[in-house]
């Protein structure tokens, strides 16, 4: 069996930094740049670091969890790791790309991999309006803020939200409102991945808002477009015994 070339990333907390220790230690690893696939110690926030990070490059990444969230992360366990790494299981992602006009005409890029999210900044409920394809669905929405989440990160602040978990491949997008007031009984849609949604901002000085993607946030926003970027490609690899496809199933049937 062929093993693949491998580097470590690491976070910032103590015990990844000592995994990263040991790690180096006792296995040969390749430069950052020339790995065949770049293993990340820590939970699922230093994940979404590592797949922003290395995301013009497309290189697979492997987590192993050294930190309190692992959803995306496989199990710690430092022996027979190159074994591991030529066994696992590869599950692509698309991130989100999100374009954020802001109200004084300003225009932010940016992606993400779990969802992009508005919310209001002050104590007024902020007024939306949302349109799928071009064609206005709902004219007006009084929520604390709204958001599209991928597949992957239906399990995080969407679900949070009360929104639904998306099984991997299902080439959906969820739309979920937070803290909906108006209309009382909008639960959130689910749309098809080509789907271009666009989110305007109702008397956006008034009841100001802002949108983030992942880590980047965009205050006081007057529209946001939404997008599934299936022009990138992101690869994460799994053990076969805790693939991500089996872990958001598991997650729908827990009590």
């Amino acid at each position: 069996m062929t093993h693949p070339s491998f580097a470590f990333v690491a976070s910032d907390v103590d015990e990844a930094r000592d995994a990263l220790a040991r790690l180096e230690a006792r296995y040969p690893t390749a430069p950052h740049d020339q790995a065949e696939v770049i293993v990340a110690l820590g939970g699922d926030g230093f994940m979404l670091e590592t797949l922003h990070r290395y995301m013009e490059r497309a290189v697979p990444i492997y987590g192993m969890n050294c930190g309190t969230i692992g959803f995306l992360m496989n199990q710690y366990d430092e022996e027979d790791l190159p074994a591991r790494l030529a066994k696992a299981v590869r599950v692509t992602l698309h991130p989100l790309a999100m374009t954020a006009t802001t109200v004084d005409g300003e225009h932010v890029t940016a992606r993400a991999i779990n969802e992009v999210s508005l919310l209001r900044e002050s104590r007024q409920a902020a007024k939306l309006r949302i349109s799928i394809d071009g064609v206005v669905r709902m004219e007006e929405m009084i929520c604390d803020g709204v958001l599209v989440s991928t597949p992957a990160g239906s399990t995080a602040y969407n679900l949070s939200a009360y929104g639904p978990i998306v099984p991997m491949g299902a080439q959906l997008l969820a739309l979920t409102p937070i803290s909906v007031f108006r209309p009382r009984r909008w639960r959130g849609a689910l749309l098809s991945n080509k789907a271009k949604i666009g989110l305007d901002v109702l008397d956006a000085k008034k009841r100001p808002v802002s949108a983030t993607a992942d880590f980047t946030e965009v205050r006081d926003v007057a529209r946001v477009d939404v997008r599934e970027a299936s022009e990138v490609s992101l690869h994460l690899l799994f053990d076969p015994e805790h693939n991500l496809e089996e872990r958001i199933v598991k997650e729908q049937f827990l009590p």
